[in-house]
Formats: structure tokens, C-alpha cells, sequence
């Protein structure tokens, strides 16, 4: 009987089922107290062994997928956010976003939470048999740009048109170099010719990507692309981030002179300062 418990060691080994070989003994020793028959003990080490695997690539998935953060759609919160509806989402949850190549622009201030939806579709996406990638239009157009000078954009290329979701964050936070828009337009025309998905997260108005990417045409053909199998969905309301503040971005048309500037709610000081500051005072905003 050793030697037989000894073989069935080895053969999981050769197998490479880590887990099974980690947990079987710890199983024959339940079945034997609680009476299961065979079928029983060998449906339950496959099952535990399946498990194992299952939560082994979602880890290495997740990981792949380089999220700054990791949300799922149950964090959101759907009572702050009025806009948005999480039956709104529903096509984006089910695995017939990533078969049908669906895509799918959230637009909206900062704080309206973007990435945490871009980044919860993209998790149920790895939780539905998928891969993805984050990263930032930055990131990407910088890596590409470089890759292009370098005569490596084909190479290169493909990191970001073979994951089965691709998530680009910040879309017109920052300004860009003049190839943005023909490196973007490679990005998403690839990804629209082989119907995979993309997931942008933007503050700026579809109509002010052309401003953006330096060549409105380009930007015509790439916002065609998405939203042809896409949804645009525009997040309102207030920012989570500063919910509990009392904060107003918006500024008088001109500032009075006589009454001063404000800084943060902090209105004209009693002594002002001098209007020339000697060169060893430094000045932080």
C-alpha cells in the first residue's frame, strides 16, 4: 500500500499537479473518515486542482495586466455617481464584450471614477477567460513614438494589439508630441481590424481630440473606429475624490485688483506682500 501511495506522488508530479499532490493525502485521510466512495474523492482532488488553477491565472493575469489599482464593478459606488446606472454596464461585464470587440469611451471631470470602472471591466474581463493591459495614451504614445524612431513599431505594436482588452487611461490629460495622432490611429486601427476591444478613460470632449492629437482628421477616423461596435458614456456629478470638501473651480472673469487674489478660500491677507520678492525668497504653488 506505501508503495502505491509513493507511485500515485510520483505521477502527480510527472503530471506537474502541484496542488493535487500538495492536498491528496490530506484528502484520502477525509475520505477514509467520512466514508466517501471513489467517485466522490476523485471528483473532489480534480475540483480543488481546477480551483487552484483557476485562481493561479487570475493572479498571473491580474499582475499582467499592470492595473495602478486593483476595483471590481461591486466597489463602485453607484449611489454617488447619479449619472451612471449599473445596468448601463451590463453588455461590458459579459464575456460578448471581448467576443463581439466591443469598445467603450468614459468620459468625465477627474474624481468622476473612470479608471476604477475601466479598471473593473477589464478585471471581469481576466475573471472571464481574457487578458488585458493598462496603461496610460502617455505611456503608450511615448513607448510607441520611441519605437517608431527606433524602426521597431511593428515589434512593439503588438504589446498593445494582442491582449484581449487594452485599457488607455487619461486620454487628453496631457499634451502630446505631433505623431500622436498617426501612433494612436495604428493602435486602434489594428485593434479594429481583429474586433478587440479597447477601453478609453478621458476628460475631453470627442470633439477636442483633434486639438489633442494634433490632426483633427486622424482623430475623425480613430473616434469612427471605437464607436463604431462602442458606446460613449459621459460620467457627471460631483468628484468622489473631494465629496466631503466644499470646493469651486470656477473664477470670476477678472480678478479685482482691490480686493486681492484667494488661494484655497483664504481671503486678502491684513499686511500684503511686496510686489518684489528678493532672490532669496522662494515662492511655492
Amino acid at each position: 500500500m506505501d508503495q502505491l501511495l509513493l507511485d500515485l506522488d510520483q505521477m502527480l508530479k510527472r503530471l506537474n499537479l502541484a496542488n493535487a499532490r500538495r492536498i491528496w493525502q490530506d484528502l484520502v485521510r477525509k475520505a477514509e473518515e467520512e466514508e466517501w466512495g471513489f467517485t466522490q474523492f476523485l471528483t473532489t482532488l480534480m475540483a480543488e486542482e481546477i480551483a487552484h488553477r483557476q485562481q493561479t491565472r487570475l493572479r498571473k493575469l491580474t499582475r499582467r495586466a499592470k492595473f495602478p489599482f486593483l476595483k471590481t464593478i461591486d466597489d463602485f459606488d453607484f449611489t454617488f455617481q447619479t449619472s451612471l446606472k449599473q445596468t448601463m454596464l451590463g453588455s461590458y461585464l459579459s464575456p460578448e464584450f471581448v467576443v463581439q470587440g466591443r469598445n467603450l469611451i468614459l468620459l468625465g471631470r477627474p474624481g468622476r471614477g473612470k479608471t476604477h470602472l475601466a479598471i473593473a471591466i477589464a478585471y471581469k474581463a481576466i475573471q472571464n477567460g481574457f487578458d488585458a493591459l493598462f496603461t496610460t495614451a502617455t505611456a503608450l504614445i511615448g513607448h510607441l513614438s520611441t519605437a517608431l524612431q527606433n524602426g521597431q513599431l511593428a515589434q512593439t505594436l503588438h504589446l498593445y494589439v494582442q491582449p484581449g482588452v487594452l485599457v488607455i487611461d487619461e486620454m487628453g490629460y496631457l499634451s502630446y508630441g505631433p505623431d500622436a495622432a498617426n501612433i494612436l490611429f495604428h493602435v486602434v486601427n489594428e485593434r479594429y481590424l481583429k474586433s478587440r476591444p479597447i477601453l478609453f478613460t478621458t476628460n475631453k470632449p470627442l470633439k477636442l481630440w483633434g486639438n489633442v492629437l494634433h490632426d483633427p482628421d486622424l482623430a475623425e477616423a480613430i473616434i469612427d473606429r471605437i464607436l463604431e461596435r462602442g458606446r460613449l458614456i459621459i460620467l457627471d456629478g460631483p468628484s468622489y475624490r473631494t465629496r466631503d470638501q466644499k470646493i469651486h473651480l470656477d473664477f470670476p472673469d477678472q480678478l479685482d485688483s482691490v480686493s486681492g487674489a484667494r488661494f484655497s478660500g483664504i481671503s486678502t491677507p491684513k499686511y500684503t506682500e511686496p510686489a518684489c520678492c528678493n532672490s532669496h525668497t522662494n515662492s511655492t504653488f
